[in-house]
């Protein structure tokens, strides 16, 4: 990958992007998405091919840096230097979810590692997306943190201004309010939801994409009281109590995950052909 200089808002000039890099947790490494051979795809390989499909044949480089569960600091520490030293057109930078989530974390005190992050990337690669947090009114164990969450969006956004990345803004993409939108542990995107975020990212950074990402979801007939109930309890004893468990133990779903590394744009494209 070779560094550009550009200085981008939203509308980017897409066509100068020919590497990109994804930097994140589980959100950005894919997690709920599967492929067909188990491994996850995710929005950020999802856009990775919408990018590969705008320039010539085999000159476009992709690297997903990856890892669920990791906290900003890690992030920072682990990923960062990896993207600045592979210099891409576009890195997507989407850090201090995990850390928001925990008990008495501080949105302010996190956005200001966040905006150095930001720093240091924006002059090293050429462009820096951004993305907030998602509206979590309808995720039960998250929606206590709704105000938290609007809280450090806003100082993303701010961060954004101030070194002109353009911003993937979750929060206002309604359509992933739907419950189909959402893994079975809803936490994590389902690949239906990986779709429209990847979609989204697209037209954030100037591209015709091939679908809207605000498409209405086929109506479905209402669940009955029984239904949710039953739902929502093999959701606790097969996501929530494992959840649980691990944060009490000081354990990350990411330990001992590697990341995906250099990803060829075209197998991604193979696999999800497959899947349809």
């Amino acid at each position: 990958m070779t560094a550009e200089s550009t200085t981008s808002h939203q509308g980017a000039d897409s066509a100068a992007f020919t590497s990109y890099a994804a930097v994140g947790d589980s959100f950005t490494e894919g997690v709920g998405d599967p492929g067909p051979d188990g491994t996850f795809v995710g929005w950020a390989d999802r856009l990775a091919v919408l990018l590969d499909d705008r320039v010539p044949e085999h000159t476009f480089r992709y690297a997903n840096l990856a890892v669920r569960g990791k906290l900003l600091d890690q992030i920072v520490a682990d990923q960062v230097p990896q993207a600045k030293k592979l210099a891409p057109d576009l890195v997507t930078f989407c850090a201090g979810g995990n850390d928001i989530i925990r008990p008495g974390t501080d949105p302010d005190e996190v956005a200001e590692r966040f905006e150095r992050a930001v720093a240091d990337l924006a002059s090293a690669v050429g462009t820096v997306m951004v993305t907030t947090g998602f509206d979590t009114r309808g995720v039960p164990v998250l929606k206590h943190l709704r105000g938290k969450i609007a809280t450090y969006n806003g100082h993303v956004r701010a961060v954004a201004d101030r070194y002109g990345c353009p911003v993937l803004d979750l929060w206002s993409l309604k359509t992933v309010q739907d419950r189909r939108a959402w893994d079975g542990d809803r936490l994590h995107l389902s690949a239906e939801g990986h779709t429209r975020v990847a979609l989204r990212a697209g037209q954030v950074l100037g591209l015709d994409v091939p679908a809207d990402p605000d498409q209405p979801w086929p109506p479905q007939p209402p669940r009955n009281t029984l239904e949710v109930r039953r739902d929502d309890i093999h959701w606790a004893r097969e996501y929530l109590v494992p959840w649980i468990g691990r944060r009490l133990r000081g354990e990350s779903s990411g330990d001992h995950v590697e990341a995906k590394g250099f990803v060829d744009p075209t197998a991604i494209k193979i696999q999800l052909e497959s899947a349809t």
